[in-house]
């Protein structure tokens, strides 16, 4: 459970099972993706904030998941100021580069989504077990039993990943190997921690083999996926934030479907 916050596993986005909380997230998504407007995605966002303290999440776990996501959002959003359509009044322009009353609604619009898809989606799957997805997954999804388990066991290994390439970098430094040369270090390094990936994904698949998890027969699981009423409530607060972004974009006059722009 390295990657699993104690805290917000008893919160109660914690103790919700993880079938609602991506059915939470697929409704919420979804709903933003069909179009691209500012109104819509700013009161998602800000519910989201809202119902943010639900999750338990300490601020440096929170923050460590979501900086890559912050600067992907800001990067998308000042390259659609300096080179998105321009429309309305032009403030300014050089060359390529035309910044105008179009391409900042744009670029908000932009950058609000992302932040409204991304921070659910990163808060509810973080106060998630992988184990308890893997079960819900299959057990109520039925999604098929042997692709699950894999994706759990390759998730598992991630963790391990991190640790062996520190460890390889401590030993190639003990040995005096590739101390110079950054790029030969890191393409040196990163060929041993691949074949090192590759003995260790083919013992484990051997001992799953040999364990029975690639048999054709029924599974049984050591514990039970059911859904509760704190999973409807999650899913009941998803669409209402779904639906409160729509009438709100209706209602400013910026809903706009993307297949329509």
């Amino acid at each position: 459970m390295s990657l699993f916050v104690l805290d917000a596993a008893r919160s109660p986005l914690g103790r919700a099972n993880p079938v609602a909380k991506l059915a939470a997230t697929l409704v919420v998504s979804v709903t933003l993706l069909l179009s691209i407007d500012p109104v819509s995605a700013g009161v998602a966002l800000a519910a989201t904030l809202v119902l943010l303290p639900f999750a338990r999440l300490p601020a440096r776990q929170l923050w460590l998941r979501l900086w890559p996501i912050l600067v992907a959002a800001g990067i998308a959003a000042m390259a659609t100021v300096l080179y998105g359509r321009a429309s309305g009044e032009v403030f300014a322009q050089w060359g390529l580069v035309r910044v105008s009353e179009g391409s900042l609604d744009l670029a908000s619009s932009i950058l609000l989504r992302v932040l409204a898809i991304a921070v659910p989606s990163v808060v509810l799957f973080a106060t998630t077990d992988p184990t308890d997805l893997a079960d819900g997954l299959a057990q109520l999804l039925r999604l098929p039993a042997r692709f699950v388990l894999g994706a759990l066991a390759g998730l598992r290994l991630v963790g391990l990943l991190v640790d062996d390439w520190r460890e390889l970098g401590m030993a190639r430094r003990a040995r005096g190997v590739a101390d110079r040369g950054r790029i030969r270090r890191f393409l040196g390094q990163a060929f041993a921690l691949l074949v090192l990936s590759i003995r260790r994904g083919t013992k484990l698949a051997t001992a799953m083999e040999a364990r029975g998890f690639g048999a054709d027969g029924p599974r049984t699981w050591a514990r039970s996926s059911r859904l509760g009423w704190r999973d409807g409530v999650l899913v009941v607060i998803a669409v209402a934030v779904a639906a409160a972004s729509v009438t709100a974009a209706i209602a400013a006059g910026t809903w706009t479907l993307v297949w329509a722009l």
